[in-house]
């Protein structure tokens, strides 16, 4: 049977993009990814539409892609899936008919079914690790849970992912071995919030039983654990990871939002007490340990002392890596009934003046790795330059960190190879295998 050509956008965060590879696996046929429109049967769209920026930019990619199939004879199927349809599906029929499926977030595994009934095609029922990686050679992402039961006052995830629901331990195994398989080096793990793990089956501290299922998978070179919230990071967790050495990575992603007690409490943060407690007790387990965290600045009622304080904690905490959002206000959430908003301009402002002050951290803590040698993943080659690729070194995540621009002997995507840094600017390094 002829594959289904399908051409697909995937939109927001690498969990989405988890459920995009799992719904383009899903048929009898196979499916056969195409470069344009033009060339489709399918046309997938999976929308984030977590906060009010994501939410425009899902509904100018569907509205442009409108414009796109409108001269085309026969039209693909144009399929909208994810989380913009879970907030608005009822609103975003009446508005844009020409949409032929709305898929919601817990709706996606229905994909090949549906989209056989409209092509006519046997149905199939694709297994759970089924996946059409989509990052290329070097790292595929794993999600091992859904939802979240953490009610944080300015996030809407909750309510159109559900509650924590962990898949289980056979199948996230299984799904990490198929990735070895394909000869993809790194696992990066990913969930709402990672260190939950188990929590809805009862078991506490369950990421452990994650780490020990897929550390000993022959050909898995680094496994990155991504969104560890703060309070997850137990004790036996961290004395668990330190234990176990390569392939897990000694990083740390913990989404912290903010360091004044009063701004956590009322964000519904699971650890609003002094956020340096977690980050002593990381430091303790691994002195060398690479931390990014995310923070919200212009939270409703923050004032420039509580501004400062957050300013005081990144330059005391020096993370390497840093990622800075400003506030926006979502209908539906705790948040958006809050007194004291702060104008756009100045959350525009904190936002700029902290990160001027984590470039200056990052640029001082990039420079400690001139000269030195380190192992560099190939991501793919670089878009200008022919003899260059670009890379990562270990403490560097997949497209939120930095890069590594890497040249020489073996350098091709997929490889990890030993190189020697050579230049260190403020968030990238340069290195020669």
């Amino acid at each position: 049977m002829t594959p289904v050509n399908v051409f697909s956008i995937s939109l927001g965060c690498p969990k989405n993009r988890v459920d995009t590879e799992r719904m383009l696996a899903g048929f009898d046929s196979g499916f056969s990814p195409v470069e344009s429109p033009e060339q489709a049967d399918v046309v997938l769209i999976n929308t984030c539409g977590f906060i009010a920026p994501a939410v425009q930019e899902s509904i100018d990619t569907i509205m442009d892609m409108v414009d796109d199939l409108a001269e085309l004879d026969p039209k693909p199927v144009l399929v909208v899936a994810g989380c913009l349809v879970s907030r608005y599906r009822d609103e975003l029929t009446r508005e844009i008919p020409e949409v032929d499926l709305w898929l919601k977030t817990l709706e996606t595994d229905d994909f090949p079914a549906r989209i056989a009934e409209v092509l006519k095609r046997p149905a199939y029922e694709p297994q759970p690790f089924e996946r059409a990686i989509s990052t290329g050679p070097s790292y595929a992402y794993l999600k091992i849970s859904e939802g979240c039961n953490h009610r944080c006052s300015f996030c809407t995830i909750p309510g159109f992912r559900g509650p924590l629901n962990s898949r289980p331990l056979d199948v996230i195994e299984q799904e990490a071995r198929e990735i070895v398989a394909a000869g993809i080096p790194e696992i990066t793990l990913v969930a709402q919030d990672l260190t939950a793990y188990g929590a809805d089956r009862g078991e506490k501290n369950g990421l452990i039983s994650v780490f020990d299922r897929l550390l000993n998978i022959d050909g898995l070179k680094w496994l990155r654990p991504m969104y560890l919230y703060p309070g997850g990071l137990t004790e036996p967790v961290l004395e668990f990871m330190s234990k176990a050495g390569r392939p897990l990575l000694p990083y740390f992603d913990i989404p912290l939002q903010h360091a004044n007690q009063e701004i956590l409490q009322s964000m519904g943060r699971p650890f609003a007490r002094d956020p340096r407690i977690v980050l002593e007790r990381v430091r303790h387990f691994f002195p060398d340990a690479a931390l990014r965290t995310s923070i919200i600045v212009g939270y409703p009622g923050e004032t420039d002392a509580q501004f400062r304080e957050l300013v005081n904690f990144v330059r005391e905490a020096r993370f390497l890596h840093l990622g800075v959002f400003g506030f926006c206000d979502e209908d539906g959430t705790r948040a958006h009934d809050l007194p004291n908003k702060i104008p756009a301009e100045l959350i525009e402002e904190r936002r700029a003046e902290l990160m001027a002050v984590q470039s200056e951290i990052s640029a001082e803590l990039l420079a400690q790795f001139d000269g030195t040698d380190q192992e560099v993943l190939v991501d793919r080659a670089h878009e200008e330059w022919e003899t260059l690729h670009v890379g990562r070194c270990w403490f560097q995540a997949p497209e939120v960190d930095g890069v590594t621009y890497i040249s020489g002997p073996g350098v091709q995507p997929g490889a990890l190879v030993p190189a020697t840094v050579e230049e260190c600017q403020t968030y990238d390094l340069i290195a020669l295998a």
